[in-house]
């Protein structure tokens, strides 16, 4: 007999076969082409259909349990849907196999285009997502990837001090000046090249020579520290406008909306002198106290080299103070950061570790307690004295408590 050919099946018919005896699969075979002969006309009949490869070779799967006979039909078809539901209607005429009693009912006639189309889907969303997760990846982000490398490349190095800085400095009427270099590195990440950096809160000669020739913004964290930069920028160099990062973000981590949004919010440095005005009363006027207290120290000090010398008591900390002084230091763990604080315990500003001793001494006066996420050296600690700073918090100490004219707590301590 003639075989279909895989490729040329349309529809596969599935039919079930139950029999009241023993039957074997050649009864079966022989009972659909028996008695279907002669019923559907010479264009349906079986022999021919198959000998001309219109029908594949019939599949029957039989097995016997208790004395019954039960299995399956299935007939490939290159047929159209009409005459391929005849020659499946026809298998349920059949109502003796042999000796015994059968039924056959037809369970479905499978659409085989159908399921190899729906493989072909499943298969597809398989590889295209192997492909979108380990192969290739969207022609944007090697856009992004590409753009954002150039961009950092871009970075150099600018003037006498080695500030970290974009490469359109010279080129354009306006800069914009942030604290770091990962600010600037940002900023380059998403388009804009004309940023330099501080490299920390006291004011480079680069910046302030930059100042007198350019239109400048100052670009600074939305923080207390931001405040420090801008008061530290205006005592020195002309700047022109501020920008903030959203309250509570630094510049180097906000994204491209939030930037371009800053910049245009920006405020004239009039306007922004009011603001820390009003929001900074407590450093300015910790400024004022040291200006008018200036001849009363000296005073003091003549008389006190006149006396033998006394030991100088630390303050401890309240209770309160020490609940947040943990609660602070806990934050910082693993920033390599540093908190200011007041005497209300608000935080003046936060800076890193590489910064608090420059930090310290712009401000001189007006800090209360200093955190931070690292370990008290001589240094350190020589420096928060000169600024008057009570307590002095770290993770671990090299100073003995009792050679410091502060309080030095650690992270044992509480």
């Amino acid at each position: 007999m003639g075989k279909i050919g895989l490729v040329s099946v349309k529809y596969i018919v599935h039919a079930q076969i139950e029999a009241d005896g023993v039957i074997d699969k050649p009864d079966v075979i022989g009972a659909i082409f028996g008695q279907t002969e002669g019923l559907l006309g010479t264009d349906l009949e079986l022999r021919e259909l198959q000998r001309s490869g219109r029908i594949g070779r019939i599949e029957v799967n039989v097995e016997t349990r208790g004395g019954k006979t039960r299995g399956e039909i299935i007939i490939p078809s290159s047929l159209d849907k009409a005459e391929t539901s005849i020659i499946g209607a026809a298998l349920e005429i059949i109502q003796r196999i042999g000796p015994c009693n059968s039924k056959i009912k037809v369970i479905n006639i499978e659409d085989i285009r159908v399921s190899k189309r729906n493989f072909v889907v499943d298969r597809a969303k398989q590889l295209l997502k192997h492909m979108m997760d380990t192969v290739v990846p969207d022609s944007q982000e090697l856009s992004d990837e590409v753009a954002y490398s150039v961009r950092v490349m871009e970075i150099r190095e600018y003037g006498k001090d080695r500030l970290a800085a974009g490469p359109n400095i010279d080129d354009n009427d306006e800069i914009i000046v942030t604290e770091g270099r990962a600010d600037v590195l940002n900023l380059l990440k998403h388009g804009i090249k004309n940023a330099i950096a501080l490299n920390g809160t006291s004011v480079p000669q680069t910046i302030i020579d930059l100042c007198k020739k350019k239109i400048v913004t100052a670009f600074v964290d939305g923080d207390r520290g931001g405040d420090l930069i801008i008061r530290e920028l205006t005592k020195v160099a002309e700047i022109d406008y501020v920008s903030r990062a959203p309250d509570g973000k630094e510049v180097e981590e906000i994204t491209k909306k939030e930037i371009h949004k800053a910049l245009r919010g920006r405020t004239a440095i009039e306007q922004a002198k009011l603001d820390l005005e009003r929001n900074g009363h407590h450093i300015e006027r910790s400024k004022d106290y040291r200006s008018r207290s200036h001849s009363h120290n000296r005073a003091a000090q003549t008389r006190s080299a006149q006396r033998p010398p006394i030991l100088v008591k630390t303050t401890k900390p309240t209770e309160q103070e020490k609940k947040m002084f943990k609660q602070l230091l806990d934050d910082l763990i693993g920033t390599r950061g540093a908190y200011l604080l007041d005497e209300k315990l608000s935080i003046l500003g936060k800076v890193p570790i590489t910064e608090l001793m420059a930090t310290m001494k712009s401000l001189n006066s007006g800090i209360y307690a200093v955190i931070f996420d690292g370990v008290v050296e001589r240094d350190i600690a020589q420096a928060a004295e000169r600024s008057n700073v009570k307590h002095l918090v770290a993770m671990d100490t090299k100073v003995r408590a009792a050679d410091a004219k502060l309080s030095i707590l650690t992270s044992k301590d509480f």
